[in-house]
């Protein structure tokens, strides 16, 4: 918004002559509306969408690093491959950074941030691990602190969202299973109460806790907007997982939570990532325009079971579909 500055530049260095409060006022009031005349004129449409990378897409890489493995990666190579790859946003998932789920150094996150600022890659967020379906009071107030915790890095991260669940992250297990026979009210109930205590203090470091649907307690949009509901806070909202939605319409779905969401996951697949089916991103870029949503996009692709996959060509591949999609939906 250079015109816009230098305009305003302009009236300030003529405001120290104005000698008349009512031609101060008049000053005020018009340059209150600079920039927001000065975005108009120059673009004429809403604001670009940025594209983010989610650090998940190179899961098993950053595993192997963890766990000591050949040919791993760390968080901040990845962050340094979205740099390169013209990202404009990073999502730097909990689970890969160093000791987790315990909290990381101090240091560790300033480094990373800083890494960050120097390759022009702002941050859009993190996630983390909780299980809030459990029949298990104890494991739900686990989560409750462990995701305060996670809060205070996103804070220092300078993450706008954390992601979290209300879907049972479990082999073999889902909702009903693990709330040992509990009603689905019952168990909203319980999601509910943790994530309004988490957005509480989320709101005391302006962070939001993004809810994100996984296909087995919030299984379409309904389900998705009725918790958020529920839980009744202006620092918790939905994250639009595009892949994860079981319905007839998936896209429905996410027109649906599209002009709530607080964020995004952008998948391959409406389907799931074993589906062949690719997402239909005009469709997609068509309802994220429609909804207003102008924040980042983060991306996310999968490891479809029992076919190859490297993230280092799958990745950028993805991205070009995505941006030449916003280009044509603009």
């Amino acid at each position: 918004m250079m015109w816009t500055h230098n305009v305003g530049a302009y009236f300030v260095k003529g405001l120290s002559n104005m000698q008349n409060t009512a031609t101060r006022r008049a000053f005020l009031k018009t340059s209150a509306l600079l920039p927001i005349f000065g975005a108009a004129a120059q673009t004429g449409r809403p604001a670009a969408l940025k594209v983010s990378l989610n650090a998940y897409s190179f899961n098993k890489l950053l595993n192997d690093n963890i766990r000591g493995r050949a040919d791993g990666i760390t968080l901040v190579q990845v962050l340094e491959f979205a740099a390169k790859n013209q990202f404009e946003g990073f999502d730097a998932t909990g689970y890969y950074f160093p000791g987790y789920p315990k909290l990381p150094p101090d240091a560790y996150v300033d480094q990373l941030k800083k890494r960050a600022a120097d390759l022009g890659v702002g941050i859009s967020g993190t996630g983390v691990r909780n299980n809030f379906t459990t029949a298990d009071k104890a494991v739900r107030d686990a989560g409750v602190q462990h995701i305060k915790e996670w809060v205070e890095v996103a804070a220092r991260l300078g993450a706008p969202v954390i992601r979290v669940f209300a879907d049972t992250q479990m082999r073999a297990e889902n909702w009903q299973s693990v709330s040992q026979g509990a009603t689905r009210g019952q168990v909203q109930d319980w999601i509910a109460a943790a994530l309004n205590d988490c957005a509480t203090h989320a709101g005391k470091y302006k962070v939001k806790i993004g809810v994100q649907n996984h296909g087995d307690f919030l299984k379409t949009s309904d389900d998705l907007l009725t918790l958020v509901k529920a839980v009744g806070s202006p620092w918790c909202g939905p994250i639009v997982d595009t892949g994860y939605f079981k319905s007839d319409d998936p896209y429905a779905d996410i027109a649906k939570v599209a002009p709530h969401a607080i964020n995004w996951q952008v998948k391959q697949s409406v389907l799931g990532e074993d589906s062949g089916v690719p997402t239909d991103l005009i469709k997609l870029l068509t309802i994220v325009r429609k909804s207003g949503y102008t924040g980042y996009l983060p991306i996310e692709t999968l490891s479809p079971r029992g076919k190859p996959y490297d993230p280092m060509t799958v990745i950028p591949s993805f991205l070009k579909q995505v941006r030449e999609a916003i280009a044509r939906t603009a």
